[in-house]
């Protein structure tokens, strides 16, 4: 068994059970924290051996409390609001959840270490920290511009998490930039065409309805993103690292991919564009150059076409089912 106790918090979302799933792998012992019971009930059926606690990251008492109770060697912290579009009907909540959340975290492993236990923490950071940004591609040191609820919360966790490494904590942060798979909730851009595709070509539906088409993005599969956040967990000394494929994909890209995949080359007739799916401001450019991780060994493991076809087969298999 390895030596090694991971707290992960958000551990029932897509990058939770992919990280999961690999500490255990790992023999590493893992503690999961997650929102409600539903999400407890699918992380049991899923990873038995891991330990899971229900709570809430706005909870700070009880969240220090958890941490102080397990006593772990790294925290991981993939909570909160995922969806940056869902963040503008709630700003305020996302930024109790993603900005104040982290900063718990870091104060409870702050505590453990002046009591002698050093702590390894990883935010899950996002290329929204950047917003629509000028520099293309993106480094560790492109200038905070975000230009949503999401993105600013996400901003200043970003900050604090520098300024508990300056304080001593071993506080790291993988700047993840979009990266799907087929966990990804159908609330999402990529599920939601993959899904769709799938479903015209089984005869189920015959429209796809999306908001921005020309919406550019560094699309990545998230397994090799969780690979990239262990290395950040396990490096020789912690710092930031923008997580990305470095090549960028608009939305329609994705969708030509779907349907190329499925054999369908006119794909317009079958794609439509509604107002209500369009974000207040949404970021055109997002590239991330991920030199600084490279030299950790990451690599991405699968290119953008075998992205979209795994996520369309995977719902074709489901559908047909």
């Amino acid at each position: 068994m390895s030596a090694e106790r991971f707290l992960v918090t958000g551990a029932a979302g897509q990058d939770g059970r992919y990280l999961v799933d690999r500490l255990i792998a790992d023999g590493a012992e893992v503690h999961a924290l997650v929102h409600g019971q539903g999400s407890a009930d699918l992380l049991a059926s899923r990873a038995p051996q891991a330990i899971r606690h229900l709570g809430d990251l706005t909870d700070a008492t009880a969240t220090a409390a958890l941490v102080a109770q397990v006593r772990p060697t790294h925290i991981v912290n993939l909570a909160g609001i995922t969806s940056v579009a869902r963040s503008w009907a709630a700003p305020a909540a996302t930024a109790d959840v993603l900005g104040v959340g982290p900063v718990t975290l870091m104060e409870a492993a702050w505590a453990l270490q002046t009591d002698g236990h050093p702590v390894r923490f990883v935010q899950a950071s996002s290329a929204e920290i950047f917003g629509d940004a000028r520099e293309v591609p993106q480094t560790e040191d492109t200038s905070l511009a975000p230009v949503s609820p999401y993105g600013a919360a996400k901003a200043f966790a970003q900050t604090m998490v520098r300024i508990f490494r300056d304080r001593g904590l071993f506080a790291a942060s993988g700047i993840l930039y979009n990266h799907e798979s087929p966990e990804r909730a159908e609330s999402f851009v990529s599920r939601k065409i993959s899904r769709e595709v799938a479903r015209i070509r089984l005869g189920l539906s015959d429209r796809l309805v999306l908001g921005n088409l020309d919406a550019e993005r560094d699309w990545g599969y998230a397994p090799d993103y969780v690979d990239a956040l262990l290395r950040i967990a396990r490096a020789p000394g912690p710092d930031d690292f923008v997580v990305a494929t470095g090549q960028s994909h608009s939305v329609r890209d994705f969708v030509v991919a779907a349907f190329r995949h499925v054999g369908i080359a006119e794909w317009e007739s079958y794609v439509g564009v509604d107002p209500q799916f369009l974000r207040p401001v949404d970021p055109n450019r997002q590239i991330g150059n991920a030199a600084r991780l490279r030299a950790l060994g990451w690599r991405p493991s699968v290119s953008f076409d075998e992205l979209v076809a795994l996520m369309v087969d995977a719902d074709l298999r489901e559908l047909s089912r």
